[in-house]
């Protein structure tokens, strides 16, 4: 159904095409303004709109590439079809990537350090080489996996209101996970990070409207290896409902995971139907699925976790040094794993992810915000859409150590480039140095940028009401347009207004305020919402059932003590 304001949208585009081409549009023209002006035109327009609509759409494009092609190339400057948008491969391009990496599968194979995904790839006909865990996967076992895979996934909360849609172009933000530092607020310096840490960056994490999930973003240093990786999830189910990105460390922590996510929501068959969390799976570059990850991938297949499949091929040491080669590698890697997804369980939740880098020989490092990194990421998600797929890709990082101005840039370019690419889910907010740190000043600061790419990715509304020519005829020249109700209605509706980490007073009202520059101010936003942020608590019987949970998983590893854990 559409309403009356995209029925004059198009009567206007209509209309400029009449004008231009004359009577062939006159009869659906009398139609479609006949339908957008009748006493429904402020309530929902029927079916009828849709079918003139469609007869209208036929008849423009029939009129309008006619007149092309008698007139030549000269009437390409019209065209709609170079609508601003970031695309860094035209179609032919993405698919000889395609092609170029289902003949790596099929002519070279993939290792695969799993007895059962090399099973399951052999019964359904790919050549497997037992002894040396190479299997070589036919193209058409890849078309048959792109085709039960499903293109839309909806990741649950808590509460019931944030609720995240991964699909088309719809952008989620998450900060990183599984960072091993954390920049201190006070010193300024890097060290291991605490359970409460963690639970302040999730708290924190909580009240930021534009990072609309959480992830097990730290690895703390307080509890015992074996089972950190429960625990660090057991921390942000205590402290938000947000829908979260996660990962294991082990092949039954996925599955104490699940318990714990079960608890939550209420069991097995609920979490298989409004799944609140994914769960990271990453193939070794080049070529390489370990036992531990790829089973991670089987086992969410099996109980329909969304499961982020995530390539990291390093540009020029991993991976080839070229884009296009490190794309194709990248893409082999993924469709490895969505086979091994599709042949456990038809269907299964996948997501088309990625955390590619680019390598530095100067210093031997990774570089996550170098531009090339931004461009593979932003390219393999053409690859991704291109397959019906959604998309994930580490954004919004730096590598630098502290809060500074390469850090803003460098979150900032890959945070609107990647919306702008229309990624579904990016992982990166509050992180620098090189993915294994985060800061909760940074965060806050990321959380404007995400906000600001949102209201970018909206683009500009235009029809009857925000072309304002009433008003403009109204005012007139010299007028002022302060004191107008369109104003008012439309001020906050069309501009974004960002939190107080953006200074936009004059310098006396600046220097008045303190002189604060944005670290400091994130600072201050950071003390007061950890103390005034209250989420939304866990009810008290699924308190306590998570506990349980928590408790028996520390009887079966003969640990005493958690933090945050209340004693039984």
């Amino acid at each position: 159904m559409l309403d009356a304001q995209n029925a004059h949208r198009t009567i206007w585009v209509c209309g400029h095409w009449k004008l231009r081409y004359g009577g062939r549009l006159e009869k659906n023209w009398k139609r479609l303004r006949g339908v957008a002006d009748s006493k429904r035109k402020r309530r929902m327009v029927g079916e009828e709109f849709i079918k003139v609509l469609k007869s209208c759409r036929r008849s423009l494009l029939g009129s309008y590439t006619g007149k092309a092609k008698r007139r030549g190339s000269s009437m390409s400057k019209f065209s709609f079809s170079n609508v601003p948008r970031l695309q860094l491969l035209s179609r032919d391009e993405v698919e000889s990537i395609h092609l170029a990496s289902t003949k790596l599968l099929e002519d070279v194979g993939v290792k695969i350090y799993n007895d059962t995904a090399l099973r399951l790839l052999a019964d359904a006909g790919a050549e497997v080489d037992s002894n040396n865990k190479l299997a070589r996967i036919p193209q058409h076992l890849v078309k048959e996996s792109l085709v039960k895979a499903p293109s839309t996934i909806r990741l649950y909360s808590r509460d019931g209101k944030h609720d995240r849609v991964l699909e088309r172009n719809k952008v989620t933000y998450n900060p990183g996970s599984a960072a091993l530092f954390i920049l201190d607020s006070k010193t300024n310096e890097t060290r291991r990070p605490l359970s409460r840490d963690l639970a302040d960056l999730v708290r924190l994490t909580d009240a930021l409207e534009y990072v609309q999930a959480q992830s097990t973003a730290l690895v703390v240093s307080d509890v015992p290896v074996g089972i950190v990786d429960r625990y660090r999830l057991f921390v942000v189910l205590k402290n938000s409902p947000k829908p979260i990105v996660t990962g294991t460390f082990s092949v039954d922590g996925l599955y104490d995971m699940k318990r714990m996510l079960e608890a939550v929501v209420g069991g097995e068959k609920e979490l298989a139907r409004k799944p609140m969390a994914v769960f990271d799976t990453c193939p070794s570059a080049p070529l390489k699925w370990s036992e531990l990850l790829s089973q991670n991938l089987i086992d969410c297949a099996k109980f329909r976790i969304p499961a982020e499949i995530v390539p990291m091929p390093q540009l020029g040491a991993t991976g080839p040094a070229t884009l296009a080669g490190s794309l194709v590698q990248h893409n082999a890697e993924f469709l490895s794993g969505l086979v091994m997804a599709q042949l456990t369980n038809p269907g299964a939740p996948v997501i088309y992810g990625g955390s590619p880098t680019t390598f530095d020989q100067r210093y031997a490092t990774a570089r996550l915000g170098a531009i090339e990194t931004i461009m593979l990421g932003c390219s393999y998600a053409q690859i991704g859409k291109y397959y019906g797929l959604p998309t994930h890709m580490y954004l919004g990082l730096s590598d630098t150590k502290v809060v500074d101005a390469q850090c803003g840039f460098e979150s900032g370019i890959g945070i609107v480039l990647g919306a702008l690419a229309g990624i579904n889910v990016m992982s990166g907010p509050g992180m620098l140095n090189f993915e294994s740190c985060q800061s909760l000043e940074k965060l806050v600061i990321d959380n404007t940028i995400c906000g600001m790419a949102l209201r970018l990715v909206k683009g500009v509304r235009v029809d009857d009401e925000t072309l304002a020519a009433d008003l403009l005829r109204k005012v007139g020249p010299g007028g002022m347009y302060l004191a107008e109700k369109h104003t008012l209605q439309w001020f906050r509706k069309e501009q974004f207004m960002p939190s107080e980490i953006i200074d936009r007073r004059e310098w006396k009202a600046w220097k008045a305020a303190g002189s604060k520059d944005i670290v400091q101010r994130a600072k201050v936003i950071v003390e007061k919402t950890l103390k005034e942020h209250k989420p939304e608590p866990l009810p008290h019987d699924i308190e306590n059932d998570l506990e349980d949970v928590v408790r028996d998983i520390m009887k079966q590893h003969k640990i005493s003590t958690l933090p945050l854990v209340s004693a039984s």
